[in-house]
C-alpha cells in the first residue's frame, strides 16, 4: 500500500483546501477554485471533469431552491406564520419548544441559511421584551435549523451535493424523504434534549450590577475631534470622556501614531480619531449628543431618515476579507458602518483599515434605502431592525408558500421530476408579477454554487486518482475488529470532525470518495456510507465555525466558543449514535 505522485499532490490539495478554508485565508469559493485549478494544471483533472459539476441536475437545483426561498423569504409570510405560532406572551420554556418545533420543520424543505435569518430578528427581540438573554435561544435556533434539514432530500445542500455525488457514480439517486429515517428521529431527539437538558448548559450573559438580563455587546466605533470642537486643549479627565456611561475609550489615533491605553493626563488635539468601545444604546447616546465629537464625514449619510441597525456578515458574503474603506458599503447599500464587534477579538486602528470576517456584527448607520436594498443581498443577514421592512402580501405569499409545498408532494409521489416541479413555479412566479426577474436573479448565492459544483471536482480526482481507495483501506485496516460497522464509524467520524472546522460541502467532498471506496471493499451496497457522509457533514454542533447558522448566532449571542462544544458536544454524540445505529440495522444488518 503506497501513494503514487499523483496522490501525495492531491493529498496535499486536499491540506491545502482544509488549512485555507479554516484559517480564512482567501474566501471559501475562491479556494476552491485555486484547488480545482491546481489538479487541472498538473493533469490529474481534465478541464471537462473539473466543469462537470456546472452541468449536474443536484446543483442546478440548488439553484432553484436557493430561487424559491429568497422569494418566499421576501413575500413575508413566513413572519407572518412565526407570529401566529410563537406568541409573544409565552414562557421561556414553551417559547424554545415551539421556536425548535417550528424552525426545524421549515428548514426540512426550505434552506435553513435564510429560515434562521428570518427568525433572528424576532426570536432576539422575544428575548429582550422578555429579559431572557439572547443567548438562551439563539444556539437552540441554529441547532433546529441543523436538524432540520437533515430530514429530507432539499432541506440541506449537503444532502443534494451527497445526491449529486450518487447520480454522477452511477448510483441510484435518493427520493425527498429517504433521509426522515434518521433525520426525524435525530430531530426528535434533540428537541428533547435542548427542552429539557441542552436549555440548562446553554450561557446566561448577565451583567452582576443590572436586574435583568440584557445583552451587552461591545462594539468598535471610531469618532473625531471637530475643527471648533470645545475639547481642544483638555485633558481626557477634564473632558470626562473617561467617564461616558456604557463607553470606554480604548485608544486615540493622532495622524500615524496610536495612543494605547489613554492616560487621563493625555491632552485631546483637532482632528483625533477617539476610538471607543461600548454597547448599542451608549453609542446611540454618542453620536446624538453635542460633546465636541462627531462620526467622520465618511460615515455620514445626507438623507432626512436615519436609523442604526444591527447586521451579521454572512459566510459566503463578498464583503469577507475586504477593508470597510474597499467595500463600498454607502453606495451599495444606503449605510456606512460605524462600529464593529468581533466575538473573543481585540480590535484596534481605524473603522476603514479593519478587515472584515465571517460573523462579524455590524452596527450601521442606515439611510432611506437600506431595508430596500438589503432585501436584495446575502452579504449580511439583518439582526435587530426597527420598522418592517415590507408589507406582508398574504396572498402572494401563501401562492408562493402551498405552490412549493405542492411541488413537494408531487415530486415524493414521484409524478414530476423535482426540478421540472421548481422550474414550473419559478416561471409563475413571473408570469403572475409575484416577483420580477431581476430580483430573483439578485438573491442567488453565487459563491455556494461554485463552491457545491467544484465540491464535485475534488471528489472525481479523489476516485480518478486511487487516494481514495487508499484512504479507505487506511480506514478499514485501523477498525477492521469493529468490521463493516467499524467502517461506517470511521467515515461517519472523520466526515463530522472536518465539517466542525471546514465548510460541510468540503467535509462532504473529502470523504465521499472514500466512503463509496470502503463500501466496494465490504461488497455493499453504497447507501449508508453516502448518507453517513450526508449526516456527518450536517451535524456541526461543537464549534461556531463549522456551519454558517452557528457563525450567525455567534456574535449575536455574545458566544465563547466554549459554549458551543459545551451545549453542541452532547448532542453530537446522540445524534452520531443514533445516525449510525438506524443506517446499520436499516442497510447492513
Amino acid at each position: 500500500m503506497f501513494f503514487d505522485l499523483e496522490s501525495v499532490l492531491l493529498l496535499g490539495v486536499i491540506i491545502f483546501l482544509i488549512l485555507a478554508l479554516y484559517k480564512e485565508i482567501f474566501h471559501p469559493a475562491a479556494v476552491f477554485f485555486i484547488a480545482v485549478a491546481i489538479l487541472i494544471i498538473f493533469g490529474i483533472l481534465t478541464p471537462e471533469q473539473a466543469l462537470a459539476g456546472f452541468s449536474n441536475v443536484q446543483i442546478a437545483t440548488i439553484i432553484l431552491l436557493l430561487i424559491v426561498s429568497n422569494v418566499i423569504q421576501k413575500t413575508g409570510i413566513m413572519r407572518f406564520y412565526f407570529a401566529k405560532i410563537l406568541k409573544k406572551d409565552m414562557s421561556y420554556s414553551s417559547f424554545l419548544g415551539r421556536m425548535f418545533l417550528v424552525v426545524s420543520s421549515a428548514s426540512s424543505f426550505l434552506n435553513n441559511t435564510p429560515i434562521v435569518a428570518m427568525f433572528i430578528p424576532y426570536v432576539y427581540n422575544w428575548a429582550k421584551a422578555k429579559n431572557v438573554a439572547p443567548s438562551k435561544v439563539l444556539i437552540p435556533l441554529s441547532y433546529a435549523a441543523i436538524l432540520g434539514g437533515t430530514i429530507t432530500l432539499i432541506g440541506t445542500s449537503t444532502n443534494l451535493i451527497v445526491n449529486g455525488f450518487m447520480i454522477e457514480n452511477g448510483f441510484k439517486p435518493f427520493n425527498i424523504f429517504d433521509f426522515a429515517y434518521v433525520g426525524i428521529p435525530a430531530t426528535i431527539a434533540g428537541f428533547l434534549y435542548m427542552v429539557f437538558i441542552g436549555k440548562n448548559l446553554l450561557p446566561r450573559r448577565e451583567d452582576a450590577v443590572e436586574k435583568f438580563l440584557e445583552r451587552k455587546t461591545d462594539y468598535f466605533v471610531e469618532t473625531i475631534v471637530d475643527k471648533n470642537s470645545f475639547l481642544i486643549g483638555k485633558t481626557i479627565k477634564e473632558a470626562k470622556l473617561r467617564n461616558l456611561e456604557g463607553l470606554f475609550l480604548a485608544e486615540i489615533i493622532r495622524k500615524e501614531e496610536k495612543i494605547s491605553p489613554v492616560k487621563p493626563t493625555e491632552i485631546i488635539k483637532e482632528g483625533d480619531l477617539l476610538i471607543f468601545v461600548g454597547n448599542t444604546d451608549s453609542i446611540y447616546n454618542l453620536i446624538n449628543q453635542n460633546i465636541g465629537i462627531s462620526l467622520p464625514k465618511e460615515h455620514i449619510i445626507k438623507s432626512e431618515y436615519l436609523e442604526l441597525v444591527e447586521i451579521v456578515i454572512s459566510y459566503n458574503s463578498s464583503l469577507i476579507n475586504q477593508k470597510v474603506k474597499d467595500t463600498d458599503f454607502r453606495g451599495k447599500y444606503d449605510a456606512t458602518i460605524i462600529a464593529i464587534h468581533r466575538n473573543g477579538e481585540k480590535l484596534s486602528g481605524k473603522i476603514g483599515d479593519i478587515v472584515l470576517k465571517p460573523g462579524d456584527l455590524l452596527l450601521v448607520l442606515a439611510g432611506e434605502d437600506f431595508f430596500k436594498r438589503a432585501e436584495d443581498t446575502t452579504d449580511f443577514y439583518i439582526v435587530s431592525k426597527y420598522k418592517e421592512i415590507s408589507k406582508i402580501d398574504k396572498k402572494k405569499g401563501n401562492f408562493v408558500f402551498w405552490g412549493f409545498l405542492t411541488v413537494i408532494v408531487l415530486s415524493a409521489l414521484k409524478i414530476i421530476p423535482l426540478f421540472v416541479g421548481l422550474i414550473l413555479l419559478i416561471a409563475s412566479f413571473v408570469l403572475f408579477k409575484i416577483g420580477r426577474y431581476s430580483d430573483i436573479k439578485k438573491g442567488l448565492d453565487i459563491n455556494l454554487v461554485v463552491i457545491a459544483a467544484l465540491s464535485l471536482a475534488i471528489g472525481k480526482a479523489m476516485l480518478v486518482t486511487g487516494t481514495a481507495d487508499l484512504l479507505a483501506s487506511i480506514i478499514n485496516s485501523s477498525l477492521q475488529p469493529l468490521g463493516l460497522f467499524g467502517a461506517l464509524l470511521g467515515i461517519y467520524l472523520i466526515t463530522n470532525i472536518l465539517t466542525e472546522f471546514v465548510t460541510n460541502i468540503a467535509a462532504a467532498s473529502i470523504t465521499f470518495p472514500i466512503a463509496i471506496s470502503s463500501a466496494s471493499v465490504y461488497s455493499v451496497e453504497p447507501t449508508a456510507f453516502a448518507l453517513a457522509v450526508a449526516y456527518g457533514a450536517s451535524a456541526s454542533f461543537v464549534t461556531p465555525i463549522g456551519y454558517q447558522t452557528n457563525l450567525m448566532v455567534y456574535a449575536i449571542g455574545n458566544y465563547k466558543f466554549k459554549d458551543f462544544v459545551k451545549v453542541g458536544l452532547p448532542l453530537s454524540i446522540i445524534y452520531g449514535i443514533i445516525c449510525l445505529t438506524v443506517l446499520y440495522f436499516l442497510f447492513l444488518a
